[in-house]
């Protein structure tokens, strides 16, 4: 089996920063076509700007706990670029909870920000998947990856939400799994810890002495940079992943195999 991801084209969200933006620079060097996706068109711009419209790169902006903008996102693809093989679904947002706030309403926003973007647009691309397949029985007809955390299985009372919306982003991966496997689609999750992406940047940015007690919790003894990322991304997203189907892979230095790291950062 090939790990090439040449030629395939790719929707990456989460794409203007961070581990979105490593994956989809690092697809778009490995010879495949990328959308990325945020709702940073700024950022967008400044990252992508100059390679945009005459490569195999393009950017989207816009909000995808839209509806619209999720068809819209699609509709733009395949206008570039005429199909999709590859769905990364890298749009997260972090917010601190409180558990015993009966105001807080965290839990519904970052439902509605990690998950329901992530299940919408992963349905209406497998749709799109399918169609592209045809009557052909034999070869894959895409591959959805969602980057999750270890969050979902390792938590801190101040992250309740978070965990809660990506304990609910792994389920959703196993469910879609088993769901689109007769029509060739597979589903895996990436889950995150100990790795920067541009929520624990910008955490850390703020709270300097979480550094230090991710890195004394972490194996590994570091963070990880999200370029570290991007040949786990490619080998789910190729052919040589082609019998891996919902699976949660941790990529987090070790960090899950200690006792709960004391600082609300992931």
């Amino acid at each position: 089996m090939s790990f090439s991801i040449a030629g395939k084209t790719a929707i990456v969200t989460g794409g203007a920063n961070g581990v979105g933006l490593a994956i989809g620079r690092h697809f778009a060097d490995a010879g495949a076509n990328v959308m990325f996706a945020d709702m940073d068109e700024k950022r967008l711009t400044e990252e992508l700007g100059e390679q945009a419209d005459d490569s195999n790169i393009r950017f989207f902006a816009g909000d995808l706990r839209e509806k619209l903008t999720i068809a819209n996102l699609l509709s733009a693809t395949l206008d570039a670029f005429d199909q999709v093989d590859i769905l990364i679904n890298g749009a997260r947002q972090v917010i601190p909870s409180d558990p015993l706030d009966t105001e807080d309403d965290s839990v519904r926003t970052l439902l509605n920000q990690n998950l329901m973007p992530a299940l919408r647009l992963s349905q209406l691309v497998a749709k799109r998947m399918i169609k592209q397949a045809g009557d052909d029985d034999e070869n894959p007809a895409g591959s959805i990856i969602n980057l999750s955390s270890i969050a979902a299985r390792r938590t801190h009372p101040d992250l309740m939400a978070y965990s809660v919306s990506t304990a609910a982003l792994d389920q959703m991966t196993r469910s879609l799994a088993v769901a689109l496997a007769p029509n060739r689609i597979r589903v895996n999750s990436i889950a995150l810890g100990s790795v920067m992406s541009a929520s624990l940047q910008s955490t850390l940015k703020e709270n300097r002495d979480f550094r230090d007690d991710i890195e004394k919790h972490t194996p590994l003894a570091r963070i990880a940079a999200p370029s570290e990322l991007t040949e786990t991304a490619q080998y789910l997203a190729s052919d040589a992943a082609g019998f891996i189907t919902g699976q949660i892979l941790t990529i987090d230095g070790g960090r899950t195999l200690l006792d709960p790291v004391a600082a609300p950062a992931h």
